[in-house]
């Protein structure tokens, strides 16, 4: 044989071993592909419920801020409401209960001159009464004008 020859059958070999070592190769990436599809498919099957059931929280989660949105917007309307009333009830009675206090203070302070002249009069030993013991009769109260 010729070193052509030689060198053709070389060339040979070389190639048949280049064409199993790719053969090998796209043989163990093709069973890699399809490892890694199943552990997509798995990934997607555990996932997508998830996703589901994210959404529905989600979604429930909105519909309760609504509602404790309405609660406060009904809060607001009721205090709104309870300082109108509160003003309206001071403006109404504010007035008549300063009168009814001021009255009860004079009262009070008439029954306790009442009380302390009481005790005067009656230790005065000349008649009854608020006028007695100024030299005022009960007859003479009726001359004066």
């Amino acid at each position: 044989m010729t070193s052509g020859e030689v060198l053709v059958v070389v060339a040979a070999v070389v190639a048949c071993v280049a064409a199993l070592v790719g053969a090998s190769a796209a043989a163990v990436l093709v069973s890699q592909v399809r490892r890694l599809e199943r552990v997509v498919e798995q990934i997607a099957e555990e996932s997508l419920p998830l996703v589901a059931q994210a959404r529905r929280v989600t979604d429930q989660a909105a519909a309760e801020l609504d509602r404790v949105g309405a609660v406060l917007e009904d809060a607001g309307s009721v205090t709104s409401t309870v300082e109108s009333a509160s003003r309206l009830a001071q403006k109404t009675l504010a007035n008549p209960v300063v009168k009814l206090l001021a009255i009860r203070a004079g009262a009070a302070g008439g029954i306790r001159r009442f009380r302390e002249n009481g005790e005067r009069w009656e230790g005065a030993g000349r008649g009854s009464g608020p006028r007695a013991g100024r030299g005022i009769s009960p007859t003479s109260q009726g001359d004066r004008r």
